[in-house]
């Protein structure tokens, strides 16, 4: 594999996942890709990315929203995103809007408890299909965290620009983690919004600063930062793992993983 960088270029971009062959492909993984060369291009980017907003096997938007960004903001990183029409699994045809500014140089990261007065808030949310669902996945969700002493302000959403019907249930703590879960045929809406709490639940109890996908999706840029960075995350996955690896072939940092529970990370910039 031979790569060959050049120069990165600021401005406005459209890129449609679906143009050439109908899919439902992710923006949020296309956004996170992009995200990193474009802040550091030395002049402001707008993007406009269309394709699945929620879908299986990748982070929701609401994901960026209230977990990527205000974490890699508390490094220093100023970007947003703005969701404009949801886009389900298989039909794909959302929209989300961004704005990345250039940032001349990230500073460390560091959360190595959880975080004081950590409030939970969540959505639940469907597009053509009745409101009493999202009322329904909503309820699952308290009765779970209710279990284990814990309360969420979780807001219902209706939504009627989406090319299908979807469903979702998501929670977060702000810049910390999220945790979502998505509705499908057959599966009760209750179930829907108690498996994200469940979620929400076994990373609650490790202890740990962020959630496990968190973990690794703010690796790279932290590798990249001025200061060093420390955090704890559930365990070292192999996404994690893989991410350290590879930050360790393209950047002069040392990347440290210290197994838990709840593991650590730690980065030393080049000269740290």
């Amino acid at each position: 594999v031979t790569f060959e960088p050049r120069a990165v270029r600021p401005g406005d971009w459209r890129f449609d996942i679906g143009a050439v062959r109908g899919s439902a492909g992710s923006v949020s993984l296309l956004f996170q890709a992009l995200l990193l060369p474009l802040a550091r291009a030395g002049g402001e980017s707008r993007l406009t990315l269309i394709g699945g907003t929620h879908v299986p096997w990748s982070p929701p938007v609401h994901y960026l929203t209230e977990v990527f960004l205000p974490a890699l903001a508390a490094a220093g990183l100023r970007a947003s995103v703005e969701l404009r029409r949801w886009g389900w699994y298989p039909a794909g045809g959302g929209e989300i809007g961004a704005l990345i500014e250039p940032v001349p140089a990230l500073h460390g990261f560091r959360a190595e408890g959880p975080e004081p007065g950590g409030r939970v808030r969540g959505l639940s949310a469907v597009s053509r299909l009745p409101r009493t669902i999202a009322e329904r996945q909503k309820k699952g969700a308290e009765e779970r965290l209710a279990a284990d002493g814990l309360a969420a302000d979780i807001a219902v959403e209706e939504d009627r620009t989406a090319l299908g019907p979807g469903t979702l249930m998501f929670l977060a703590i702000r810049g910390r983690a999220g945790f979502s879960a998505l509705g499908r045929r057959g599966l009760p809406a209750e179930r829907v919004g108690a498996a994200a709490a469940a979620d929400l639940v076994a990373w609650w109890r490790t202890g740990a600063a962020v959630d496990e996908h968190l973990a690794d999706q703010i690796l790279p840029f932290l590798a990249l930062a001025s200061t060093p960075s420390a955090y704890t995350c559930p365990t070292v996955s192999s996404h994690l793992a893989t991410v350290a690896w590879v930050v360790g072939r393209f950047v002069p940092a040392h990347v440290e993983l210290t197994p838990g529970p709840p593991a650590r990370v730690a980065v030393t910039p080049a000269g740290g």
